[in-house]
């Protein structure tokens, strides 16, 4: 057993002497140094070369953003001023299309007034023609009606046993037709 031990104190020893190379305390002046060095090898490059790039990746975006928002307002501009001239071109077509649509209400009104005013006077023209032949008809009648009174009036003479004068029965009868 005293072998183990011993083989074990050993194995424990050697590990110790051996142990993590940073947590020597030996070495500890080196690393620190090498730590200085790197940290401002790192500080000189990324002040140098990294952080100016960066910085004008940045300004080229602020103002390719400003650039675009500056465009992007004159467009809006553009597409009121756009709204507002096809709001003022739609407003003059419906103008002009209610001054079309008036004229053609205008002409159709007169059109159907000329038809009114040719229709009456066709029908006046027809009301004097039936008129007049009324009027003749009339004519006719009194006529017609003078002369079945005459003959009448003579009929009536001759079978009541008078001889009936011309001149007579004819001025009785128009006295009569007369009122």
């Amino acid at each position: 057993m005293a072998s183990n031990t011993q083989s074990t104190e050993a194995a424990h020893g050697g590990a110790e002497a051996a142990g993590m190379p940073q947590l020597d305390f030996s070495t500890f002046g080196n690393q620190i140094f090498w730590l200085v060095v790197t940290l401002v090898v790192i500080y000189f490059v990324l002040t140098k070369v990294a952080l100016p790039r960066i910085e004008a990746v940045l300004s080229e975006r602020r103002g390719t953003i400003t650039n675009d928002l500056a465009a992007a307002e004159d467009l809006k501009q553009k597409a009121v001023e756009a709204e507002e001239a096809y709001n003022k071109a739609l407003a003059e077509a419906r103008a002009e299309a209610n001054k079309i649509v008036a004229e053609a209400r205008a002409d159709i009104q007169g059109e159907v007034d000329a038809a009114a005013a040719k229709a009456d006077a066709e029908i006046a023209a027809k009301a004097a023609e039936s008129e007049a032949a009324i009027a003749e008809i009339r004519a006719g009648a009194v006529e017609s009606v003078k002369a079945v009174a005459k003959d009448t009036a003579k009929e009536i003479l001759a079978s009541m046993g008078y001889k009936a004068d011309a001149k007579a029965v004819t001025s009785a009868v128009t006295s009569r037709m007369k009122g």
